[in-house]
């Protein structure tokens, strides 16, 4: 952990691509995968709110049970750098943009607390980062449930922590995304240029969802699909047109049926209060991770929103993670340039990662032709 007055930032390096088992054939990026702060947990244990996690109310005691039982066993995986970069070497994962775990959010907590949790988490990523600047990039959390505190602490976290993004969840403690008071935070993401990693925590309302674990297998899709609506339909994305927004899960739901809101952005007025371009439009400027599980999802994300808008995500280290995720996009019916872009290119560029000159191979040594042998004067005299 750094405690300094000013922390180290993460240095920005040249990737130096791991091989552990032999040559691949594309570098790889994972946008979607999880740190979690020892400090930051027993530090919110402080708070005098009760905590709202959605995923733990709206669960039953089944549910509970297999989620204590995997908090136990991922322990070392949240936490424990060398079995985090053997992992990667296994599955052939050069880069991780390592975030906080969902259930360090604590936007339900008072925003000061928040906040002295978020420089904790913050500066965590930011060491692992600048002890391994090769393997790691890091995204910040912020106290979006009090927008000053947030941009204060994004600012701090990209300009002196050197991080490259921010992860936030798909709403702040039930309020949508989409509300005035949060345009600032927007509007300073879009000013630094860093990426957004939208990541949910469960669904706000989610009493139908108790059983099966439906509160993740379908209210985490479900949540990220309500809060790009607001985006979309709140004007947020047409009011800070360069916002780079990652969206985990696939993207929702909303992806796979989008016509549904074109259609209803023309039938009806009240879908017309704040825009008056095509809602898809809109949606076209996001960007959704590779976590869809089946081949023919992967590919018509490729197809309707291009290839150059997915990216690499594989939800380290939980359960319902998308298992040996660089093989699954590689086995695609994609293009090679487009497994490329997926796989580690497109995070590349918006994460801003100095990748090294490819090197040439070398160019075969010419041969040269014998040269004739010079003829004997001897042998001359007699020719002649």
């Amino acid at each position: 952990m750094l405690f300094s007055c000013r922390p180290l930032a993460a240095r920005s390096a040249p990737i130096a691509v791991r091989r552990e088992s032999g040559p691949r054939r594309h570098f790889t990026v994972d946008i979607h995968c999880h740190v979690e702060t020892p400090e930051a947990a027993a530090l919110i244990k402080t708070s005098d709110r009760q905590p709202v996690e959605n995923a733990m109310i709206f669960s039953n005691e089944a549910t509970r049970a297999v989620n204590r039982k995997q908090q136990e066993t991922i322990y070392l995986d949240l936490t424990s750098v060398e079995k985090r970069l053997r992992h990667m070497d296994r599955n052939g994962i050069d880069i991780q943009a390592i975030s906080t775990a969902p259930g360090q959010y604590y936007y339900w907590a008072e925003p000061e607390l928040t906040h002295q949790t978020a420089r904790l988490i913050n500066e965590n990523i930011a060491q692992i980062c600048h002890d391994h600047p090769d393997r790691f990039v890091g995204l910040a959390t912020v106290p979006l449930q009090e927008p000053a505190l947030a941009v204060r602490e994004l600012e701090r976290a990209v300009k002196d922590l050197g991080l490259r993004g921010v992860e936030i969840c798909t709403n702040v403690d039930g309020a949508e995304l989409s509300e005035d008071r949060f345009r600032p935070f927007f509007a300073k993401a879009q000013e630094l240029d860093i990426l957004i990693f939208m990541h949910p925590s469960g669904f706000t309302d989610g009493r139908r969802l108790s059983d099966h674990y439906f509160i993740n297998v379908i209210g985490n899709p479900l949540d990220s699909t309500v809060a790009v609506h607001h985006l979309i339909f709140g004007g947020v994305l047409e009011r800070y047109p360069r916002l780079k927004i990652v969206v985990a899960h696939g993207g929702g739901y909303l992806p796979a049926y989008s016509g549904r809101i074109d259609h209803g952005h023309q039938a009806r007025p009240d879908c017309r209060r704040v825009i008056t371009r095509r809602p898809t439009s809109y949606l076209k400027k996001l960007y959704f991770d590779t976590i869809v599980f089946t081949h023919h999802q992967l590919e018509y994300l490729a197809k309707q929103w291009g290839s150059d808008h997915i990216l690499l995500g594989t939800d380290y280290p939980y359960d319902m993670a998308l298992p040996h995720a660089v093989h699954f996009v590689e086995t695609a019916a994609l293009a090679g340039a487009d497994q490329a872009a997926i796989l580690g290119g497109n995070a590349a560029r918006l994460l801003k990662i100095k990748r090294p000159a490819a090197k040439s191979a070398p160019a075969p040594a010419r041969k040269e032709k014998p040269k004739a042998k010079a003829k004997s004067k001897s042998k001359a005299k007699r020719r002649g």
